[in-house]
């Protein structure tokens, strides 16, 4: 390229021209005050609900402690619900405390309690994949019991009429 050439290119660029100092719009005193209120309303709300979600959390652990002990000791959560590298991440579990345990291709574990506030988003994003998986623990778990208790209502039948006619048996023979 020729200067000349070069010239010319930068001659078509347009220019910008940049906004004077006039024309910008002045912020009057009481509307700066008026947002300042207004942040500060809104930190306000924000300190309640932070309180809020805090009680929330700490009862939602509570509650799944209780309800996962006797059906597991931690339930699988898919690498595509969680905001890792899928294909980083080998493994996930949640366990009943509320800790997520990550295992990566690499060899890395890493820990994480989904109650402490800063890892409030990834427990929201464990308790959405995890929920419906937990639903299929309580089932599995109820036809298990069921299963249980139509074999020994069979069982107890039977030994219950074994029973009957051997005492039938030996109060006739003692007669």
């Amino acid at each position: 390229m020729t200067q000349e050439t070069v010239a010319k290119a930068i001659a078509e660029i347009p220019l910008r021209e940049e906004p004077r100092h006039a024309e910008r719009k002045q912020v009057s005193v009481q509307e700066l005050v008026e947002s300042l209120r207004s942040v500060a309303d809104d930190i306000g709300q924000i300190s309640e609900l932070t309180g809020e979600e805090k009680l929330l959390v700490a009862q939602f652990f509570a509650s799944l402690l209780k309800l996962m002990q006797p059906l597991a000791p931690s339930i699988p959560v898919s690498a595509s619900a969680l905001p890792f590298d899928p294909g980083a991440l080998a493994q996930a579990y949640v366990d009943p405390t509320g800790h997520l345990t990550l295992m990566f291709r690499d060899g890395r574990m890493e820990l994480k309690n989904l109650a402490e506030e800063r890892n409030r988003d990834l427990m929201v994003a464990v308790v959405e994949d995890t929920m419906p998986k937990f639903k299929g623990l309580t089932s599995a778990q109820k036809r298990k019991i069921e299963g249980r208790i139509k074999f020994l209502t069979t069982v107890t039948k039977e030994l219950q009429k074994i029973s009957d006619t051997l005492a039938s048996a030996m109060s006739t023979g003692q007669e």
